[in-house]
């Protein structure tokens, strides 16, 4: 099952630092959708949704975090989805999608490979017979360095404020526990999460268990190459 680490101050926060690729990521997945409903898998505050709404596309989503969701719909346009609270592995809408999609490496929110297969077959259940399964996520070794499991990262740096990333991964049980440290003249808040990595090739066997098989895949939003190169990948799986 999904932890929930996205609780009301996490998700207070969440916005402060928009990823820049929102507008590339609504228009990929607004052509895949091709004027048909989609779905998002933890949808969060709407940095994708509200978006690819704007391109036309209604976005239903499944979310774990009502404070995520309360974020969303103090948004303009951020009461027009229909959100299921729930685990995105097991939680169902009861509807099918041309559209189904997972953006920002958040199936490593799952912790184990058997919840990380349910959330592909769960995106199947979801799918009419010509929908499309998007998955976005960094590759593990553009996080974690071949014989150094931990780091210290400086996230964010301003004049009244310091947030430092600090993590520690496991490559046997292939989980990362990370913490985000803020530092700042109102005091230390801790911001922790884990994540199961997983890499492209473990993802496509997932995906074959559910169903699925892998139509194309690209190094980012903008259908650059996927090479050796590649630090992340987008990935397009269809029945």
């Amino acid at each position: 099952m999904t932890q929930n680490f996205f609780g009301p101050d996490v998700a207070a926060r969440y916005d402060e630092q928009p990823r820049g690729d929102e507008e590339a990521a609504a228009a990929f997945l607004a052509e895949l959708a091709q004027g048909q409903w989609a779905l998002e898998f933890a949808l969060g505050t709407g940095r994708i949704a509200l978006p690819l709404a704007a391109r036309g596309v209604q976005v239903d989503g499944i979310e774990l975090s009502p404070h995520m969701v309360a974020r969303l719909r103090a948004k303009p346009g951020g009461d027009q989805f229909n959100v299921t609270i729930g685990d995105m592995s097991i939680a169902s809408t009861g509807q099918r999608y041309g559209l189904v999609y997972l953006v920002f490496n958040t199936i490593f929110n799952l912790l184990t490979a058997d919840d990380q297969v349910r959330c592909f077959e769960n995106a199947t259940r979801h799918l009419s017979a010509d929908g499309h399964f998007v998955v976005e996520t960094t590759l593990p070794h553009a996080w974690i360095a071949p014989g150094k499991p931990d780091y210290v990262h400086a996230e964010h740096v301003a004049s009244d404020t310091v947030v430092l990333d600090v993590a520690r991964y496991n490559p046997v049980t292939q989980l990362l526990e990370e913490n985000h440290v803020r530092l700042s003249a109102g005091g230390i808040s801790l911001s922790p999460i884990i994540c199961r990595l997983i890499t492209p090739g473990e993802m496509d066997l997932m995906a074959r268990i559910a169903g699925l098989r892998l139509v194309n895949r690209y190094a980012n939003w903008q259908r650059s190459p996927f090479d050796a190169h590649s630090t992340a990948h987008v990935s397009v799986y269809r029945s």
